[in-house]
């Protein structure tokens, strides 16, 4: 289950106090889609600005292989989430010899994605490069609910790119795969993909010139249980709102300003559909 490193130090309240506030419900606490953005789900590497104690985006306490919350900044070592929606993002970024910055996102099937091409630096570095001299970032997403242990849930974007597009392919596979026997029919059947909890642990791995990295591992629960309806249905909610455009993810920092990490150096050609990811 979901594990935080560090805990947030509570404050007593009066008895009164709660009555008060439940009495008084979600008052002034209720925005519109439009005011709301989806925190994304990182994982932290050792080059990290998050393990920087001298960067102002230092979290205390964390750790290479920890997940954290960009928007809370909570800490996790694993997690159990419900993927609600899965997406590919092909964004343009400027160079970060150029001052970095996001320029758009792109169709997969634009001129400008299908015109750019790989290049790989003299340190081994690959580099989806497009006819503007800006860089391609491709990215498979996933939005999701983490499932705390008091049975609460909160949504998060989990984005993997490079290295990591390996563990997403998996997990794509393993989520079309899956199926339930139904109780009316007794036929098996493939389910959605927001019926099933998910835990997402981090493992090292190392690039071709042997330097270390964290890396996603994902490993199948169950489906969500019976007794936890009223989640089924909000992840079902959650998914119709981002199919309807309704929900936004918080912008990622600029992707090529900042420090780079093991597995963005690698010289590795396409992807291998039945090369191994970590599960």
């Amino acid at each position: 289950m979901s594990n935080a490193v560090t805990k947030t130090k509570g404050v007593e309240v009066s008895t009164e106090v709660v009555v008060d506030m439940f009495e008084d419900g979600a008052e002034g606490a209720v925005f519109s889609a439009d005011d709301l953005l989806i925190p994304r789900l990182q994982l932290a590497q050792k080059m990290s600005p998050e393990l920087d104690e001298n960067d102002a985006k230092y979290i205390e306490g964390i750790k290479a292989g920890n997940f954290f919350n960009s928007v809370s900044r909570d800490i996790y070592t694993d997690i159990e989430v419900i993927p609600c929606h899965s997406r590919t993002s092909y964004t343009e970024w400027v160079p970060r010899d150029q001052g970095g910055g996001l320029v758009g996102e792109h169709d997969a099937d634009s001129p400008d994605v299908k015109s750019a091409e790989t290049h790989v630096s003299d340190d081994g570095k690959r580099k989806d490069i497009m006819q503007s001299g800006n860089e391609l970032v491709i990215a498979d997403e996933f939005y999701s609910f983490i499932v705390k242990e008091d049975g609460d849930y909160e949504p998060v974007l989990i984005s993997m790119k490079s290295s990591q597009r390996k563990v997403a392919k998996r997990w794509r596979t393993l989520i079309s795969m899956n199926k339930a026997r139904n109780p009316k029919t007794n036929q098996l059947q493939s389910v959605p993909i927001y019926s099933t909890l998910w835990k997402l642990t981090s493992v090292i791995e190392a690039n071709k010139n042997n330097e270390k990295y964290s890396n996603f591992s994902v490993q199948k629960i169950g489906p969500i249980s019976t007794d936890k309806q009223d989640l089924y249905h909000a992840a079902k909610q959650f998914r119709e709102s981002i199919i309807a455009g309704e929900v936004k993810a918080v912008q990622e920092e600029d992707a090529t300003s900042t420090k780079e990490t093991a597995d963005e150096k690698q010289s590795e050609p396409p992807l291998d559909p039945d090369a191994e990811a970590p599960f």
